[in-house]
């Protein structure tokens, strides 16, 4: 069977994932800052579906604790199937001249830099099998830049690119990459992005029926699961009150 593996899993999209694929039978990989809820989840999955889970806990900011951490698994883990770079998030909100560089670096570090970091780690042991695909979570931000989104947009539009470049690099080694690009999504994206305001998150969604992490995660497992020699390289979705990054039906 397939292995999974899944970054930032303790939460939102990544949850999402683990919960869909583990239904669907594959063993996984899950890794999160948050030992209780990765130890938590493992438990809950092996018990609801029979599957084998393999929790790791590490920031992927650090760029030796992802090494670490993936280099000492056992040689049978490390047959994945599936990447899902999920392990992301916004800090902050403001004008570029008010920004605070502590989210900038958050944010650089997280949804860049860590993105490289579990990728470097992992393609080898796709490239030996000469199969395997990689799903890297973007946004709609990565496309269009939203007023004071600025470095959080800039860091999607890198995933963008970064997706790009490995479906090229990593062609004559037939492993699929797909970037995926949700619009507005009720997770704890908004929470970590107002370091914990309620209302603050919660007016993000005011009006709107938002996509739920589970939405995000049946789309990706479907990239996942289609015909080998089907790749959907780039995919954006969005609730249908939403149109773009800017343009919302509200009611």
């Amino acid at each position: 069977m397939a292995i999974i593996l899944i970054t930032g899993a303790t939460a939102g999209f990544g949850k999402a994932c683990a919960e869909k694929f583990a239904a669907g039978g594959y063993d996984l990989i899950i890794t999160g800052r948050r030992q209780e809820r990765l130890t938590s989840l493992k438990t809950t999955l092996e018990q609801q579906h029979g599957v084998k889970v393999l929790p790791l806990t590490f920031d992927v900011r650090d760029e030796q604790a992802v090494y670490a951490a993936l280099d000492k698994i056992p040689e049978e883990w490390k047959q994945v199937s599936v990447l899902i770079n999920n392990a992301g998030l916004a800090a902050g909100l403001s004008t570029i001249d008010q920004g605070n560089p502590e989210d900038w670096n958050e944010m650089i570090d997280t949804n860049v830099k860590g993105l490289l970091y579990v990728s470097r780690a992992v393609i080898p042991w796709l490239k030996a099998r000469k199969q395997g695909h990689i799903i890297n979570i973007g946004s709609i931000a990565g496309n269009q830049v939203y007023a004071k989104g600025n470095v959080y947009c800039a860091s999607k539009a890198a995933v963008a690119a970064l997706s790009q470049a490995m479906r090229v690099d990593l062609l004559p080694y037939r492993i699929k990459v797909t970037n995926i690009r949700p619009g507005a999504a009720e997770t704890e994206f908004s929470l970590v992005r107002f370091k914990g305001d309620e209302d603050k998150a919660k007016n993000v969604y005011t009006g709107l029926t938002p996509l739920s992490a589970e939405d995000v995660a049946d789309v990706i497992y479907y990239c996942a699961t289609l015909p080998p020699h089907v790749c959907i390289n780039d995919l954006e979705i969005t609730p249908l009150q939403q149109a773009s990054a800017y343009y919302y039906d509200r009611n």
